[in-house]
């Protein structure tokens, strides 16, 4: 009662409401932004016309992928066990195909004594990395590679900070984190230790972003809590009702920000720059909410306030999640943030944010008012309706039938693996969610209707989207906690067409992290921000995927890259990934 009193004062102290703020009342900042890149106004795109399902299938044996990941759940039930770990997609050798690697846990003793720092003792907890073959199908590369991992693992973040062409891996875990470098033969090279970036800690999700636009990566490494094993009981003292415990009963931890120095090394910087705050970050997504050119962070927190990180453009941050109506729902409350993503979804230029949490709090949308606030849009467009009952992790938007709009893909599981004993409407396992964005601001669950996977329960943690077959349509791999991993085909049937872009920088950092692209068709423009951050411990293919609904071509693409480079490509055809590489000059037409 405390909090939530807190919370309304809060809010009433810095104009905010449970209905949000008035949005005539604020005035658009963005007049000039961007040099004219991405002007205010821009028509949506056409509504589709009725709430058409995907078609998604389970090819996880058939593709070779046999990764089990591992919790080692004890009979203490320490809340480590419940988390999971993440997936990533990615091209480490540059062969134009997507690989997969996976993150693992380790083993626990039962009990384990406080100050214990988990090891990985066999191949069965090995992270794992799965080289796409011509043929479509994977092979375990990971001795060879280097990979097998140390710890107890959790996150994995993906990112080029050397600039050298290939991307690197980042691993985070409890007890230490892992830096591997990307050799460009097939290996990498635990650079951890020369590179200073080992964290301490509980850490989980991660996101390479360049905060400074200096065209090196920087590491942002959320921690989760203050935490070791402790011995409590949590739950009804009679068998089989001990619950795992509330974060609750556990302080909050700064995150661990890294600045690129450009030789090799890194320098923790987070109370210099501002994103010290400490929270319980399970989820971090990237986007420039008030387009005034920099790159802003959002972190999805469990139990407690949501944060957002403004960029001042200084090389400082400010966190004003209360004052952009983000730290909260609808109601004023907090709930279970996990996993999250940062796109625009309504295709008005702004980007928009997605939270999952746990049921009976409704996962969290927050539509961009333009002013540097939201509106919290669980319930009118559908959302919250749909997500009452279910507990979500790993999430991203996706345009999964080439429409033109971006649709929401979300892997589900409660973490308290008995919680029907307590709340028999709710489940342990469960399928994933499929919604579909009718592009007027409403959503429509058309899982059911979307293949037989969307019928199997699982107990799903990270998830990474990417075309794994290059033919157009978004795939995902989703990781469950102690259970086997599940690669998921798009064999949606549609007559649309698309553009996948790999933008590749050479003054903006490589991988063209932070780059906000327009793509403009006969129907309306869109908008994509390039990252491989999001969803849920998990890394996503840095590509960016458009639908072109029933155009052959897009009519511009307008790119402004981290340096400030503005690019604007006329008459491009559809149906082809296409390599845009940054221009030399300030602006290029």
């Amino acid at each position: 009662m405390q909090r939530r009193n807190f919370l309304k004062y809060a809010a009433a102290l810095s104009g905010i409401t449970a209905c949000g703020l008035d949005k005539a009342s604020a005035s658009d900042p963005a007049s000039s932004l961007l040099s004219g890149a991405l002007p205010v106004g821009s028509p949506p795109a056409q509504q589709p016309a009725k709430a058409t399902p995907g078609k998604f299938i389970d090819i996880t044996k058939a593709s070779g992928v046999d990764f089990v990941g591992k919790a080692s759940h004890t009979s203490k039930k320490y809340l480590l066990e419940t988390m999971g770990s993440g997936v990533a997609l990615f091209d480490y050798d540059n062969d134009g195909r997507l690989d997969i690697f996976f993150v693992n846990g380790a083993p626990l003793s039962d009990p384990t004594p406080p100050g214990t720092i988990p090891k990985k003792t066999g191949p069965e907890y090995w992270n794992r990395l799965y080289h796409q073959k011509s043929d479509g199908t994977f092979e375990d590369v990971t001795e060879k590679a280097g990979l097998q991992g140390v710890g107890y693992d959790m996150g994995v973040a993906i990112g080029d900070y050397d600039n050298d062409g290939f991307q690197d891996i980042y691993v985070t875990g409890y007890g230490g984190n892992r830096l591997y470098h990307n050799n460009g033969d097939g290996t990498f090279t635990d650079v951890t230790e020369q590179s200073g970036t080992g964290g301490g800690g509980w850490c989980s999700s991660a996101v390479w972003v360049d905060l400074d636009n200096d065209g090196l990566l920087d590491l942002v490494v959320l921690r989760y809590m203050k935490w070791d094993f402790p011995d409590i009981w949590c739950g009804e003292h009679r068998p089989g009702y001990r619950a795992y415990c509330s974060p609750n009963l556990f302080p909050p931890i700064s995150a661990l920000v890294y600045h690129n120095e450009g030789n090799g090394r890194f320098t923790e910087v987070a109370a210099q720059l501002g994103l010290g705050k400490p929270g319980k970050g399970l989820g971090v997504s990237i986007a420039d909410y008030d387009r005034d050119g920099h790159i802003d962070l959002f972190v999805a927190n469990d139990s407690m306030t949501e944060f957002l990180y403004h960029n001042k453009g200084n090389g400082t941050f400010e966190e004003n999640g209360l004052l952009a109506q983000v730290a909260v729902d609808g109601m004023g409350l907090t709930y279970a943030g996990m996993g999250t993503d940062f796109q625009d979804y309504n295709n008005d230029g702004w980007p928009d944010i997605i939270v999952t949490d746990l049921a009976n709090q409704k996962y969290a949308l927050y539509e961009n008012n333009k002013d540097g606030t939201f509106t919290y849009a669980s319930y009118m467009s559908g959302i919250g309706g749909a997500t009452l009952l279910h507990s979500g992790w790993g999430v991203r938007f996706l345009d999964y039938d080439n429409d033109g709009w971006k649709d929401i893909i979300i892997a589900q599981s409660h973490d308290i693996d008995n919680i029907h004993l307590m709340f028999p409407q709710l489940h342990y396992r469960e399928p994933m969610m499929l919604l579909r964005n009718m592009g007027n601001g409403k959503f429509v669950e058309v899982s059911p209707e979307s293949g037989e996977v969307f019928h199997q329960k699982w107990v799903a943690r990270g998830l990474a989207r990417g075309d794994i077959d290059n033919d157009g349509r978004l795939d995902v791999v989703v990781s469950s906690n102690d259970g086997p991993a599940y690669v998921v085909r798009n064999v949606t049937e549609t007559g649309n067409h698309w553009l996948t872009l790999l933008l590749v920088g050479h003054k903006s950092n490589r991988d063209a992290i932070g780059a906000v692209i327009k793509l403009t068709t006969s129907k309306g423009s869109q908008w994509w921000t390039v990252t491989t951050a999001g969803s849920y411990c998990s890394a996503s293919d840095k590509r960016a995927h458009f639908g072109l609904g029933e155009d052959t071509q897009a009519q511009t693409i307008e790119i402004q890259w981290p340096s400030g480079i503005h690019q604007v490509l006329h008459n491009v055809k559809g149906d082809q990934i296409l390599r845009v590489d940054e221009p030399v000059e300030k602006s290029i037409s």
